[in-house]
């Protein structure tokens, strides 16, 4: 085998994964408290993106999420584990993985009293852009976040949406293949969401994207694939449409009922293919109840179903199919025991 050949090869091995994290832990304080309750840290995280693709980092508040941003970002030493950027060890290769990622905290790191190009200019040059390139990559970024009609204002008189779009623009300026953002549309109102939303899909491709956030529509709207932390763990990995489908049963039942919850419950057990049934909060009249069903595998017919709710005597006012939701595949898995297995990260 040549040289070339074997080039090529080692070049599409490295390509496979852009990002490769691996039992990542950060521990604070003595390890046997943390590995308890694991509070503001991460205790085992592992998961890989790859290239050009939008990977939502979903949990809960305290979940882990900004501890595992800020050690990919190299501004955290983990406790244990490897973090990979590029190929590159985050903890042995610190300034080689910085040069490769775009961050943008919760928090955009912005100086208000800059014009919004000077501010870019800054940031340009201090992250080691050629002098002749910094202001092709300057008038790149300004376009692509939206703000060449904003490049002469000063950050501090900009909305928070701009001024968000502001941070984007500082994580991509020196064009770099990974980007990671943490928290990016937190309190922003509906329509600046949507426009960041859109701005962070457009980077989908040229850049590979890590998007950290605990609001369910912006999995399923911008991300092509899930990463669901909880006290620490990652406890599935998958695109959307997989993860509904494994963790919901597919699609199932809802159905209201003349008649108690225990009734229901036996009843609706008793059908071979049901899965699960479970009471759906609701303020009903005494004597009625809302119950949601799920078929195993998603096979469920709903004749067998309402034949044995009818033949028991019980009332059968309303029955309607729904599918499962990412809302209900999140609150499954973040109630869950983190010790129990994840069993539908993929293989």
């Amino acid at each position: 085998m040549g040289n070339g050949q074997r080039t090529k090869m080692r070049s599409q091995r490295d390509e496979v994964s852009m990002i490769e994290v691996e039992h990542l832990s950060k521990l604070y304080g003595t390890a046997s408290a943390v590995r308890e309750t694991i509070p503001m840290g991460i205790a085992d995280v592992t998961f890989s993106v790859e290239p050009g693709e939008i990977l939502g980092f979903l949990g809960p508040n305290g979940a882990g999420k900004t501890t595992t941003m800020r050690i990919l970002s190299g501004y955290l030493p983990a406790t244990s584990g490897t973090a990979k950027v590029a190929g590159y060890e985050v903890h042995q290769n610190s300034m080689a993985v910085r040069s490769r990622i775009g961050y943008l905290p919760e928090t955009p790191p912005l100086y208000p009293d800059m014009t919004v190009e000077g501010f870019l200019h800054f940031v340009a040059r201090i992250k080691g852009v050629n002098a002749g390139d910094r202001a092709a990559k300057v008038k790149s970024a300004l376009v692509k976040t939206s703000l060449m009609d904003r490049r002469t204002s000063l950050i501090r008189k900009l909305s928070k949406g701009y001024r968000q779009r502001v941070g984007i623009a500082q994580a991509i300026v020196h064009d770099p293949p990974v980007i990671i953002l943490d928290e990016p549309t937190v309190g922003l109102d509906p329509r600046q969401i949507i426009e960041v939303r859109n701005l962070i899909k457009n980077l989908a491709g040229s850049h590979t994207v890590i998007l950290s956030t605990h609001i369910l529509p912006e999995v399923s709207m911008t991300c092509s694939r899930v990463a669901i932390i909880h006290q620490g763990r990652v406890v599935a990995t998958n695109t959307p449409e997989q993860l509904m489908a494994q963790r919901g049963g597919g699609s199932g039942y809802e159905l209201e009922i003349e008649g108690s919850w225990e009734d229901a419950q036996r009843v609706i057990q008793s059908v071979a293919e049901v899965q699960g049934v479970k009471s759906v909060a609701a303020e009903l009249p005494e004597g009625l109840c809302r119950v949601r069903v799920v078929g195993a595998e998603g096979e469920l017919s709903g004749r067998s179903l309402a034949g044995a709710i009818v033949g028991s005597g019980l009332g059968l006012l309303e029955m309607r199919r729904v599918q499962a939701s990412l809302e209900d595949v999140f609150l499954q898995l973040t109630m869950e025991d983190v010790t129990t297995d994840a069993a539908d990260s993929e293989t």
